[in-house]
Formats: C-alpha cells, structure tokens, sequence
C-alpha cells in the first residue's frame, strides 16, 4: 500500500510540476505569437493525442512521465532542406520561434522556470493561510560543547524570535521549522545571531555563533550538529528487541524516559547519541512505568517513578568504524506543536518570501558542490523524490503541498542553470547575442549540448547512486 501511495504521489507531483512548467513556456509563446506544434506531457510514445481546432496544437500525454517539452515552429528544424523557408507555409513564417526578437525569445524559455516559482509561491500561500501544525520551537538539552550549549541553551527554552547580533532586523520565530530555516540562512552567511527564548525564569537572549560553520556541516543534520533538537516533550519506548540490553534491563513498551544519568532527555537523538558515547559503560535511567501504553508493572505502582541501570552493548559504526553503545529499544518522541496561520496577503508575502530563501538556497548549494565545499551526496534522484512523494501525502494535504512546492523551486532553479540542454543554456545563447549581435553559431551550440548533455547524465547518474545508497544505507 506505501509503495502504491508513493507511485501515484510521485506521479501526481511530476505531472503537476511539468504541466506548469511546460505551460509557462506554451502561454508566453502564444502571446508573443510563435506557432506551438506540440505540448507532451511525459517522453516516449503518445498514449492520448487531440488537436486543438483554434491554435492547431497538438496535445499528447505520453508513456514516460518524466518531463515533457513544447515544441514551437522553428525553421531550424528543417535545417537539412535546401530551403528552409519552403518548408514552413509563407503565412506561418512570422510566427516561427527563431524569426523572434531575442527579448521574445528569453520571455518565452524563461517563462518556463518562472512558472515555478510562481506555482511554489502560491502553494506556499496556500498552506499559511489554511494553517498547519508544526514543531514548536523548543530546545531539547543540547550536547556539551555544542553551539547550542556555548549559546547557554540548557533545554526546555521556547524560541521566540531571532535577530542580528547588533539587534537590528528581527524576526519572530513562529515554529521549529522557522527556526531551522533562519538558522540555516544565518549560517551560510557565516553571521553571528541573537535568539530571543522564553524559560521558566522568563525571556533571555541567546548569542549563537555561527561563523565556524563549514559547508560540509549544512546538510539535512544541521539543526544536530550544532546542538538544536525539538524538545519538550516526552520519550517513550516503543519496542524492546529480544535479548538485547534494554530488555536485559527490564525496560519495556511504553516506559517513559525522563533522564539518563540524571541529566533531562526530551529528545531521541539527544538520548540515543548519549548511548552511543557510553558503550560497554551502566547508564541509569529514570523512567515512568504504568498508564495505557505500559504492558506490565512488575510489582511497581501505576504511573510511579523507577530507576533502572542499562549497559549498552557495544558495536561497530558501519559509517565510521568506531565502537558505539546500543540497547536495543525503539523510541517514540511526542512534542509540542503549534498551529502557523497566516492571513492572505501576509501569506502571498511568506509564500514568496520562502520561495526566494529556498531558490537562493538551493543555487548556493549547487554551487558550493560544483565547487567542492558540499557533498555530492545532497543530490536526490526520482527514487528520493518518490519516496517523499508518498511520505508527505500520507501525512496530510499542507505536507504534500509543502514539498509540492519544494521540488518546484528546485526544477525552476535547476533549469536557470547555465547549462547546455536546460533553459539556462539557452538563455546563455540568447545574452550572448544580445550584447554580440550575432547568434552563437550551430556548430558551438552542437559541441555545447553535447557537453551539457554529458553533465545532465553525470548528475543524473550522481543522483541515482545517492538515491540507491539511501535505499540499502551503504
């Protein structure tokens, strides 16, 4: 049933996507009075055909459903004729693609990738203004010597804006994916933030330095690796595995941790890296046993306080070859959240607002991994998409909209990419002769988009990889 959910939303989030895309480029054509032969959706061959009787378009849905393409009247395309010309009938000739004026030209592959944007932009309003729960932002007890812990976070404070360490410019936090998502933009930049929090003795400021920071570090573990984990909530275990150190112990389904060597956890990787560091090491845990979720008391009250001593055993990390302590037992994490609501022309303003920090995000990235300051490994291929596809449409219509418009944002940039074989490469072509007056010559566009041809298979194949080791974790 999870793979039929993650092929239907797979399918569903592709062709919404390419449709936009594809029709950006159609609507611009038409009104700049180019001729469109053809709009597909998908590759391969055509499942569904008709023609329109006004335009004289062809309208195809094809087998492949993994992109698509408008194809415009282009002289060029007959370039093996003796007379191109003759080819084209004498009333469609104005209307061809390459007798266009260059600014037509770059409105019209352009207006692909700006269709994205546009169509991020309103699903983004769309789910401020409908409302969604989210992560509160509460810190759970960071790691020592984390930036968390050095910006004095001790754990339970609740984050309510964040600001230039001069004070100017702030922002109210208003979930913990805000919070993420401001740190992240602080990061890159190498700044030094404030974060306003609210703890039991009231509202203090937190100076967090994130000008150490290497690009290695802003992947999708940033918020662990500088000491930001959801807390506030409760830990419980969900599973105990046969003979494993957890159930050596006597822990059992449904305990609920409060501390582990009397030190607060309210957070599972907080917890779970605290295992690892103590391996073949006794831990106490203090936990609570009783209520619907507990499965036995062992002679002990309902709902009452007990402490129990756990070794971890020690194994070997597959990644690192270190030695690292496990017990054996499944947690279940239950935090608190809020509900972000917008109103509407604030949430138009938020949706272009994360539209614009994702889209120079994601440019960022890809430069800093052509440049080797990021990993390779950030690159995701259909098999990740697919498998977020069906993950954010099982949790609910905002998680599907939300990563709707993620991807886009991410097909809109990738194009604008000034690669051969994509829209940016053609609107390299278009810039050159704007300010050359001469149109790049067939034969470097030829040797061109066999280069950018080369690159899109090695990034393509880069990204299949990392969605393969993903899948079997090598």
């Amino acid at each position: 049933m999870n793979l039929l959910t993650e092929l239907v939303a797979f399918v569903v989030a592709i062709g919404i996507l390419v449709v936009v895309h594809e029709y950006g480029h159609y609507s611009v054509a038409r009104l700049c009075g180019v001729k469109v032969l053809r709009f597909s959706i998908g590759f391969g061959r055509p499942l569904l055909q008709w023609v329109s009787k006004k335009t004289g378009t062809e309208w195809t849905i094809s087998a492949l459903p993994l992109g698509g393409y408008v194809k415009m009247l282009d002289e060029r395309e007959y370039a093996d004729r003796t007379d191109a010309a003759a080819a084209i009938s004498p009333e469609d000739l104005p209307h061809a693609f390459n007798r266009q004026s260059v600014g037509k030209r770059i409105a019209i592959v352009a207006a692909g990738p700006i269709a994205n944007f546009i169509l991020a932009i309103v699903l983004f309003a769309v789910v401020y203004a409908s409302g969604v729960t989210e992560p509160a932002a509460v810190v759970a007890a960071p790691q020592a010597q984390s930036v968390a812990a050095r910006a004095g976070f001790q754990g339970g404070e609740t984050v309510l804006s964040v600001s230039a360490a001069n004070g100017n410019g702030m922002e109210p936090v208003r979930s913990w994916a805000d919070l993420r998502w401001k740190l992240l933009s602080a990061a890159f930049d190498h700044r030094h933030v404030v974060l306003a929090a609210r703890n039991s003795n009231g509202t203090s400021d937190y100076a967090v330095d994130l000008s150490r920071l290497e690009s290695k570090d802003l992947d999708d573990d940033f918020m662990s690796k500088i000491g930001f984990e959801p807390g506030g909530g409760t830990l419980r275990i969900a599973g105990v595995e046969p003979d494993s150190a957890a159930q050596h112990a006597g822990l059992e389904k449904g305990d609920r941790l409060r501390a582990i060597d009397g030190r607060p956890v309210d957070s599972a990787s907080t917890f779970i890296a605290y295992v690892k560091a103590h391996a073949g090491k006794p831990v106490s845990l203090d936990i609570v046993r009783g209520g619907e979720t507990s499965t036995a008391s062992h002679g002990s009250s309902n709902g009452q306080p007990m402490t129990i001593a756990v070794t971890p055993a020690v194994q070997r990390d597959d990644e690192t070859g270190a030695e690292v302590g496990r017990i054996g037992a499944a947690l279940a994490a239950q935090g608190p959240s809020v509900e972000v609501r917008y109103g509407p022309l604030e949430s138009a303003r938020m949706g272009a607002y994360r539209t614009w920090d994702i889209g120079l995000y994601s440019l960022r990235m890809f430069g800093r991994m052509i440049t080797g300051e990021a990993s390779l490994k950030n690159l995701s291929g259909p098999v990740t998409i697919a498998d977020y596809a069906g993950k954010s449409a099982r949790l609910g219509p905002s998680a599907f909209l939300s990563f709707l418009a993620l991807v886009s944002i991410s097909l809109g940039v990738l194009n604008l990419l000034p690669i051969p074989v994509l829209d940016g490469g053609h609107l390299l072509y278009y810039a050159v002769e704007a300010v050359t007056g001469k149109a790049v010559s067939d034969r470097w566009q030829m040797v061109l988009q066999r280069a950018g041809l080369a690159c899109i298979v090695a990034l393509s194949a880069i990204a299949l990889f990392n969605d393969l080791a993903r899948l079997i974790h090598f």
